[in-house]
């Protein structure tokens, strides 16, 4: 037997049919100091080689003859192979002048995971044109396979298939057509150098029953983003009827891309959603716009434009700019799914840009702002709500010292020398009142505000010690007569306050398993002045939540315009046990209070403050295997034992697609709240049996969550649903229910189709559970070429 050896040039093969393939994780070792060297699982194993050199063939076979530069000759199990290139075949003929190799019999081509088998191969080497015969493909990293009539190879970066079929269903003993999808074309042509696929005449087929259809099909090979028509939308709902939706995605360019999305709903009419977005060098962002012209229902057109746009106009000055506005105050009744605020109410529209400006002891940074509000009101006086003001603008200036965020943001051991630490702030407000503003909201003006503190942190390797000397001084002019008659005020509030706090560890056990215990035991000392400010007006403070961090805050309010007097220490203690094998915290137990030292006048609820102790808060969370997790607070009233806010939560997750979790919310006197969880299997084969293959089975899950208002007697924001996977496809359905009012409702139905493999048709209802369900992880993670998506 002879052997012979060519140089060739690489042959390109494992990205055929790439319309439903993403690039693949490659296989690596990993070997650390004590460990021996370990293998990761991956489908495919990836080969990188130098463009500048190539690899050398190898023929392996029973017989081998060649005559020298004319033919070669190999029969009975043939084996080549070129760098990451394996081909088998039964006869292989090389004819050496035309550069044209010859395979028959049992043909079969491997590379990075992908194998297509046929009869008969024939291909110019060099040039890489050529055609295999009938051929059969299958690819390991989405499961898919399918057949073409013939697939033509023009060139390194370039092939066709024609007839060709695909799909991630296994294949019956029936043959092909008894799949449950199968995406079918007339052509399929592939330009990997464009990075652009192109599909004639390509239809969906489930079950047997076309659902999609496109007379040509264009979609991007790689991550280069392609134009072209995306998977329809459709949605359901009590309040727009039948919604369906065609989105077209246009790529403009490789840094800006834009989608339209014309749409109909059997209610309401005809629109477009549209998005723009770009992404520049020193500039990035996204517009929004949803327009409705003419909403048969409401008698009106309605819209949505959101603006989010970042922006340097240097390395040190930037701007942002984040808005949403919408065409009336129905709008987040109607549309809430097109709108992207989590306060579906209040619309901002946030314009700032910011200097800064770094020197050897600190940082300075000049910023201006204008902040508008849109107010979405209802006509139900009980429902409606205290709008915030404006600021039209805001204008100011920050100077801090090198170490002074670390102090702001809660300091923690150093053990470096003390030293003086400081910041001042500086700012310009001009406050106005938002369209929707309540008739009882009257007053407008002006505020020229300073904040200013010094402080002299002592550390050690397990302690702190921080005295900080505090001033808030503002200065305003209203547009309206104050309560004293006047139109402008002054005042100045200081506070001194000492922070010092340990962190102490000890080695210890819990459960029978080792673990370190920390105890970490705080002090705060704040001693602020009484200043009237009856007349002062409040354009930007709030009372601040009262929990287990807030309790060390020196002041109970956010903002500049109101500050409470305090002389009062406020105490705690947080104990937590950590694991010592894998330093998860398995236990965290802690207590804070306060004591004031004399009565309180200015609170957040505006009775003043005679009882020395305040409201304790106590905070448990609990991990104690990987299957249970456990959390909850609790604020115990000093004065009568009763619990003025808890929550408590639980959640179960014994393994994949299996989670419970409930919870229990209470405000006292406002709000009693139960919510339950769920992803569970419901009936039918374990999921890591349903991969797709011969005779599988589809299983049943449940999904959903449900919130129900103990104080109203109702179920408030809710979704039920439940899926059906059979391996190579999922269904998912269900309800989703929002409240839009104490006696409207706005009930949705959710349905959505995903061929594992190819992009979901339908409703979003993946972005629904997953948005809604803790621990909720799609059944399809794991097999779908896209992953995960919103």
């Amino acid at each position: 037997m002879r052997s012979s050896v060519f140089r060739l040039r690489p042959l390109p093969l494992a990205a055929l049919l790439a319309v439903a393939l993403p690039a693949a994780p490659s296989a690596f070792a990993q070997e650390s100091a004590g460990e021996p060297l370990a293998l990761k699982p991956a489908k495919q194993l990836n080969q990188t080689r130098r463009k500048d050199v190539r690899p050398a063939m190898a023929l392996q076979a029973d017989r081998i003859t060649s005559e020298l530069d004319q033919l070669s000759t190999a029969e009975g199990d043939v084996q080549l192979r070129y760098g990451g290139l394996l081909l088998k075949s039964r006869t292989l003929r090389y004819d050496h002048e035309q550069d044209l190799a010859t395979a028959e019999g049992n043909v079969e081509l491997s590379q990075n995971g992908a194998v297509l088998r046929g009869p008969s191969l024939s291909l110019f080497v060099d040039r890489f044109e050529g055609q295999l015969d009938s051929p059969n493909y299958f690819f390991s990293t989405t499961g898919g396979s399918g057949n073409a009539k013939v697939l033509r190879f023009l060139g390194e970066q370039r092939m066709r298939a024609e007839e060709a079929t695909y799909s991630t269903c296994p294949v019956s003993e029936d043959g092909e057509k008894k799949r449950d999808w199968v995406l079918i074309t007339k052509s399929l042509e592939l330009d990997f150098e464009a990075g652009e696929g192109v599909a004639k005449g390509a239809t969906v087929q489930f079950l047997g029953v076309p659902i999609l259809a496109a007379p040509s099909l264009s979609f991007p090979l790689g991550d280069q983003p392609k134009s072209g028509l995306l998977p329809p939308n459709v949605n359901i709902d009590n309040r727009s009827g039948f919604e369906f939706g065609q989105p077209y995605y246009w790529s403009i360019a490789p840094n800006r891309d834009a989608t339209f999305t014309p749409y109909v709903m059997t209610k309401r009419g005809a629109g477009v959603d549209s998005e723009f977005r770009y992404l520049e060098p020193q500039h990035r962002g996204a517009v929004n716009f949803a327009w409705l012209p003419n909403d048969r229902v409401a008698g009106r057109s309605r819209w949505d434009l959101r603006l989010l746009n970042q922006g340097d106009f240097t390395d040190t000055w930037r701007y942002d700019i984040n808005a949403e506005r919408v065409s009336d105050d129905d709008y987040w009744k109607d549309f809430r799914r097109r709108m992207s605020t989590q306060t579906p109410r209040l619309l901002q529209q946030d314009f700032r840009t910011q200097k800064d400006y770094n020197f050897n002891w600190g940082d300075l940074q000049t910023y201006a702002r204008v902040q508008h509000w849109q107010a979405l009101q209802v006509p139900e006086v009980a429902d409606q709500f205290t709008t915030p003001y404006q600021r039209s603008p805001q204008i100011g200036m920050r100077l801090q010292t090198g170490a002074d965020d670390s102090v702001l943001a809660g300091y923690l051991p150093t053990g470096r020398r003390a030293r003086l630490e400081g910041g001042v702030e500086v700012e310009y407000n001009r406050f106005d009142l938002p369209t929707g503003s309540l008739s009882s909201q009257t007053q407008t003006g002006e505020r020229m505000h300073m904040l200013g503190h010094v402080s002299l942190p002592f550390s050690g390797a397990a302690w702190w010690l921080i005295p900080k000397v505090s001033l808030n001084s503002a200065s305003y002019h209203t547009d309206q007569p104050l309560l004293n008659g006047q139109r402008s005020i002054s005042r100045t509030i200081p506070t001194f306050s000492v922070d010092h706090g340990w962190i102490l560890e000890r080695d210890t056990t819990l459960f029978g398993q080792n673990a370190r215990q920390t105890l970490e035991p705080r002090l705060l000392y704040v001693n602020t002045p009484y200043r009237d400010q009856t007349d002062v007006p409040n354009f930007d403070s709030a009372p601040r939540d009262y929990n287990f961090d807030s309790v060390f805050a020196e002041n109970q309010f956010s903002g500049v315009d109101r500050v409470s007097d305090a002389h009062m220490v406020a105490f705690g203690a947080t104990t937590r046990w950590i694991e010592d094998e894998r330093g998860e915290e398995q236990l965290r137990l802690g207590m804070v209070q306060r004591y004031l030292l004399r009565d309180q006048k200015i609170t957040p609820d505006g009775t003043p403050q005679t009882h020395r102790l305040s409201d304790v808060v106590l905070l448990g969370s609990a991990h104690l295997n990987q299957a249970w997790w456990t959390d909850s607070t609790l604020q115990l009233n000093s004065s009568d034992g009763k619990v003025e806010r808890t929550v408590l939560r639980l959640r179960y997750s014994p393994g994949p697609f299996r989670t419970l979790s409930a919870s229990y919310r209470l405000a006292r006197g406002q709000s009693e709240q139960l919510e339950l969880a769920w992803q569970w299997p419901l009936f039918g084969p374990d999921r890591k049996a349903v991969q797709g293959g011969p005779g599988c089975k589809g299983a049943w899950y449940g999904a959903g969550r449900l919130q129900y208002s103990m104080r109203d007697k109702r179920f408030t924001d809710s979704v039920v649903g439940a899926e059906y996977d059979s391996g190579c496809w999922i269904l998912r359905m269900g309800v989703e229910r929002e409240a839009t009012g104490r006696a409207e409702t706005n009930t949705r139905l959710i349905l959505q189709l995903e061929l594992v493999g190819l992009s979901p048709l339908g409703s979003n209802a993946l972005k629904v559970l997953r948005d809604n369900i803790p621990g909720y992880r799609s059944l399809s993670s794991e097999r779908s070429a896209f992953g995960t998506y919103d």
